[in-house]
């Protein structure tokens, strides 16, 4: 039953403390679409994606209206196009055709982003999936609103160091590529372990193949009312700072829940899952950092910053799980830097690095995310970073990820400018000493020993 209180509670949350559901993605299977023409698949797909999300953006909006809750992103994610254009495409031409057909999509039904332009390739990679991969910096180049991720390793599989170091590669020449726009091209690609097939988070969302025709998912936000929460906590032991926000989170993934509710009757689609992952925006007050602060860290990054993250991270799903029976996607807290105030001022001031960001992947949802680094750093360098990233996840059987942006011209104590939601970064520095060795052995590094459970 809603009482008056949860409603004064809902509104206060969202008018002063910057509540919203980050998105609403609508997962579309193209399975159906394959065709061994290209001209007939990227019109299969045409098809398919403008009549089942046609009316997604309006539905969005009418909840808005209806709560008077903000909806900040309407998205789409579909079967990763590694599998769907293996029997069509030759070349990264015919791949990079694809992404401009989704391109098209999101731009008729009026989404903010489609993602999906991925590859699954843990264990190895086919023909097509390579190609794929080899195209991602043209496709990049040439769509507006396309994202590409591309998992490459697992707890189960180990880590595929043969596409790390392609990837590597592949990063540096979407930041040539893109190099106009401050690299913005890499802004729009992930690097994934142990992906999960239900994640609604861009860029690395795409629909599994093991999910239904089409499924709505919703991932929350809510650093704000967190942190406000937090604040209510001052002076109080670990057990009692848990306990508010634990309730907080509970009561941001209720709002999420009617979100997601209301949007699967409307549609007519099945409801998937809630991702509990508090999300960052670059406006004030709507940071996971300032969070952390809360607790009593003088900057991110200082000695209790992992722990305190830990605490935030852990908190947030034992509230979320209370709320909703389905979570999935990534749940928990993201730590992308340019995409919030308070990691960027932290940086400036010298108080976070990025060995620092890695310490934190241990803990948190996804890891090294929207990192703006020298564009002079190599491409094995990267890889290197890439491969790190990767083994704290296998290790961990957590979901972990690489979000690397090498930006051309620019060097550390410089900054870069994306603009929107993904905000603004200062250059962080890289260490200087080479992997190039390590990362030209190649071949794959075996899954640890816990994944055999069979």
């Amino acid at each position: 039953m809603i009482n008056l209180f949860e409603v004064n509670e809902t509104n206060k949350m969202i008018e002063q403390e910057n509540l919203d559901v980050r998105t609403i993605t609508i997962g579309i299977s193209l399975i159906d679409c394959i065709d061994a023409n290209i001209d007939v698949l990227c019109h299969n797909i045409y098809q398919k994606i403008t009549s089942v999300a046609a009316d997604l953006v309006k539905t969005g909006e009418d909840i808005e209206k209806k709560y008077g809750i903000p909806i900040v992103n309407k998205r789409i994610s579909v079967t990763p196009i590694g599998l769907i254009g293996a029997a069509a495409c030759q070349t990264t031409d015919d791949f990079v055709k694809i992404a401009k057909t989704l391109d098209q999509c999101a731009r008729q039904v009026g989404v903010n982003f489609i993602g999906g332009y991925s590859a699954i390739v843990s264990k190895g990679m086919t023909k097509a999936e390579k190609l794929l991969i080899q195209s991602i910096p043209q496709a990049m180049k040439e769509t507006e609103l396309v994202c590409s991720s591309v998992n490459v390793g697992s707890t189960k599989t180990g880590i595929n160091m043969d596409a790390v170091k392609l990837i590597g590669e592949i990063i540096k020449e979407t930041a040539s590529l893109t190099k106009e726009q401050d690299s913005i091209g890499c802004a729009k690609f992930v690097v994934f372990c142990n992906a999960p097939d239900d994640n609604p988070f861009m860029a690395g969302a795409f629909h599994g193949v093991s999910e239904t025709d089409a499924i709505i998912n919703v991932g929350v936000s809510g650093p704000g009312v967190v942190r406000k929460a937090i604040q209510s906590a001052k002076g109080k032991d670990f057990g009692e700072l848990c306990e508010i926000v634990k309730k907080t989170a509970f009561k941001i993934t209720r709002v999420g829940q009617l979100v997601a509710r209301e949007a699967s009757a409307s549609l007519n689609i099945p409801f998937g899952i809630i991702d509990l992952s508090l999300a960052p925006t670059p406006a004030i007050g709507d940071s996971i950092a300032d969070c952390l602060t809360e607790m009593g860290l003088e900057r991110v990054g200082a000695p209790g910053t992992t722990a305190a993250l830990a605490i935030l991270n852990d908190q947030v799903k034992k509230g979320g799980v209370m709320a909703s029976s389905y979570v999935g996607g990534l749940s928990g807290a993201f730590i992308p830097v340019s995409e919030d105030q308070g990691m960027i001022d932290a940086v400036e001031a010298g108080a976070l690095t990025l060995e620092k960001l890695e310490a934190m992947t241990c803990v948190c949802s996804v890891g090294l995310d929207m990192i703006a680094i020298p564009g002079k750093t190599s491409a094995k360098t990267i890889a290197g970073i890439i491969a790190d990233e990767m083994a704290i996840g296998m290790i961990n059987q957590k979901t972990t990820a690489v979000r690397i942006i090498p930006v051309i011209g620019k060097d550390v104590g410089e900054k870069v400018e994306f603009g929107g939601l993904l905000g603004y970064a200062p250059i962080m520095p890289v260490n200087p000493f080479s992997c190039d060795e390590f990362i030209d052995r190649g071949g794959r590094i075996p899954a640890p020993i816990h994944s055999f459970k069979n």
